[in-house]
């Protein structure tokens, strides 16, 4: 039901100083900020190494939801967001469970749908489940090209492979060339046992 964490929210006062943070001293790679109008606040998504991201939300002006959250300290942790391939059926076990939810939204485009489960309800941390493509919201950057799904580098002492991963973003692995040759004469014997099996 769950396939994957996608991101950890963190939620801040000063929106700029800890994209500073996150960016200049932990190099991760920002995505475009945007506005929610309709709960004042900013969102803007960073990529940090493969596969890893973090969400950074910040009030954009009086009455945000983040307002209590901010209330006593400049930032901390405000949820997870975990991935789930079909939100109308993790709905129908946390009912079956007896956990409640709440939030139930989607965008009118029906590139995101979401609800939330109270910290009471697990454990002390919010948790956000949500149905959406993973490699629409991912950060250009730090993301494959549209419709390539697999890189080859020449290095000195062998490649460097990168695979799309299903998460939206890349995996990098480095291969020594006794390596690559060994994967090579695998992908070969793979293939020839499913020709063989197709042919009988």
């Amino acid at each position: 039901m769950i396939e994957r964490i996608d991101h950890v929210a963190v939620a801040v006062k000063d929106h700029d100083a800890a994209l500073q943070f996150f960016r200049d001293v932990l190099g991760a790679v920002p995505g475009e900020k945007f506005k929610a109008s309709d709960r004042n606040f900013y969102w803007q998504t960073l990529a940090l190494g493969d596969l890893s991201r973090l969400e950074l939300i910040s009030p954009s002006g009086p009455d945000s939801f983040l307002d209590g959250f901010l209330a006593k300290k400049d930032g901390g942790v405000h949820h997870i967001t975990l991935q789930t391939p079909n939100l109308e059926a993790m709905l129908k076990k946390l009912e079956a469970h007896g956990v409640p939810y709440f939030g139930k939204h989607a965008y009118p485009d029906g590139s995101w749908k979401e609800v939330f489960v109270h910290p009471k309800d697990a454990f002390g941390v919010l948790v956000q489940i949500s149905e959406f493509d993973a490699e629409y919201w991912m950060v250009p950057d730090a993301k494959m090209p549209e419709g390539v799904r697999f890189q080859v580098a020449a290095e000195e002492k062998g490649v460097t492979l990168t695979f799309a991963h299903p998460g939206g973003g890349k995996v990098c692995v480095e291969c020594s060339r006794e390596e690559v040759k060994a994967l090579a004469e695998q992908i070969e014997k793979a293939l020839a046992g499913k020709n063989k099996k197709a042919d009988e």
